[in-house]
């Protein structure tokens, strides 16, 4: 079968960094369930692994997270899945990935895709879908009330594919005013159209534009990117006893900022069910069914935002290069091999 890979980390120009290979199609043990790839999404996590994460010595590693396809087998173990179900999921980190014709995924990390949804539309969603549930309801529990605080919720970095996501779950699902970071007026658009009570420029400082706004100290933050650029700011704005998530890797920050409000802060790594294969991996079936349910209801939509062609190396340096460049607003699907 046909699968993009990589050697050894390489600057993205480097025609090198990654490469079309064939391997076979492997076979469905357990609870696995062999997916025909019809549609994947390109995510930070791509980017990362791909520039910094070495193959074993002679090894091609194949990335890729997000996925939609066609179950084509299953193991002797699954339960959840028949073939010939369409299905959607983000993987696993410690296997490997979804630029691939077919692909091997543990059926509790799988969602049955969105019926209105095409394979491509239904790509962009599962990893950050889950990275923005998870932090909200898993971590910092926002439907958990702050006393005294202001029912709110600051999200840092909001125009990306997890910002997108984390505004429109905490639209639909929860009653706290929603307040967006984004600094081109593409992205401050884009954030208001997904759902944003209000837009702020993360360019500026952070604390003096919330408290324009007039509706106290937010009992919640979630931080996407450059949080150890805001992490001072977020700590003197949020209310006590307050909640912050965070997904990316801050350096350096000064969690004893939080210790005189008694503010909580929370990781989420999407891949941390998967990773130690937790008691609770089969949540995220339950999450993505959840997510399809949403989008098939009218509720939340995708946030794919551009389609970059086939599956290929080629193509798939050009999608890793544009997250690189910091520019990427909603997500980047590839389609078809």
């Amino acid at each position: 079968m046909r699968a993009v890979a990589y050697r050894e980390p390489l600057p993205v120009e480097a025609e090198a960094s990654l490469i079309d290979i064939d391997v076979p199609v492997p076979r469905p043990e357990g609870r696995d369930l062999l997916v025909e790839v019809r549609a994947v999404s390109v995510n930070p996590v791509d980017v990362k692994v791909r520039s910094k994460v070495a193959p074993e010595p002679g090894a091609a590693r194949i990335l890729g997270f997000d996925a939609a396809g066609i179950v084509r087998e299953a193991g002797s173990g699954a339960s959840l899945f028949r073939p010939g179900d369409e299905v959607f999921y983000a993987g696993s980190l410690v296997r490997p990935g979804t630029n691939a014709e077919f692909h091997l995924v543990d059926e509790r990390l799988v969602g049955r895709k969105p019926k209105t949804l095409d394979f491509a539309q239904a790509a962009a969603l599962p990893l950050t879908s889950l990275t923005a549930w998870e932090t909200l309801f898993d971590r910092i529990d926002i439907r958990k009330p702050v006393p005294g605080a202001a029912p709110a919720l600051l999200i840092v970095g909001a125009a990306g594919g997890v910002g997108s996501m984390a505004i429109q779950l905490a639209r639909r699902l929860t009653d706290l005013t929603v307040i967006a970071t984004a600094s081109r007026p593409e992205t401050q658009a884009w954030t208001r159209e997904l759902g944003a009570h209000h837009v702020i420029d993360h360019r500026r400082p952070l604390g003096e534009q919330v408290q324009a706004l007039g509706l106290g100290a937010p009992a919640f933050v979630f931080s996407i990117t450059h949080t150890d650029t805001h992490f001072p700011a977020i700590a003197d704005l949020v209310a006590p006893q307050g909640r912050i998530g965070v997904i990316d890797d801050p350096v350096g920050i000064d969690v004893t900022l939080l210790k005189r409000k008694s503010v909580s802060l929370h990781w989420e790594s999407m891949f941390t069910r998967s990773t130690f294969q937790t008691a609770d991996m089969d949540r995220q079936h339950a999450i993505l069914d959840e997510v399809a349910r949403l989008v098939d209801a009218g509720e939340i939509r995708t946030t794919l935002a551009e389609t970059f062609g086939p599956v290929s190396a080629a193509n798939l340096r050009r999608a890793h290069g544009f997250i690189e460049s910091g520019k990427a607003r909603g997500k980047i699907v590839l389609e078809g091999f």
